[in-house]
């Protein structure tokens, strides 16, 4: 069984995500979940689904998603990148200028910053006190 099969990986602070599109009708499977199971909250189906829906691709492919680290809306964002860089490797009509233009090939590499010794947080100091 020769099945066609188109890869992408997708990062977003913590998060790393194996994005594997086919050929199909439209399935969305996340962890071996249903999208819907798996991202509770709309916005981050709606940020996972972005790409295929500015290409107009939702019903032409089944993707299967692979994602660990980070929080759920990382992983949701981490999603989106590895969908829109697998995209690029389907040979069609360019739609590298779409994807560019809204923002979904860029590396967002907006990290946490470390903690610094000798102080509460990143930034955040103890009360300073003069006596």
């Amino acid at each position: 069984m020769n099945q066609q099969q188109y890869y992408g990986t997708g990062r977003r602070k913590t998060s790393v995500a194996r994005v594997y599109l086919r050929p199909g009708n439209g399935r969305f499977m996340v962890n071996e979940k249903p999208m819907d199971e798996y991202f509770a909250l709309d916005s981050q189906q709606f940020a996972a689904r972005q790409p295929l829906t500015v290409t107009d691709s939702l019903s032409r492919f089944d993707i299967v998603v692979t994602v660990r680290g980070g929080g759920i809306t990382g992983q949701a964002e981490a999603v989106r990148h590895g969908v829109a860089r697998a995209l690029l490797t389907v040979p069609q009509e360019d739609i590298r200028p779409v994807l560019k233009k809204a923002g979904f090939l860029t590396r967002d590499a907006r990290e946490v910053e470390r903690k610094k010794y000798g102080q509460p947080g990143a930034r955040r100091r103890y009360q300073f006190s003069k006596r």
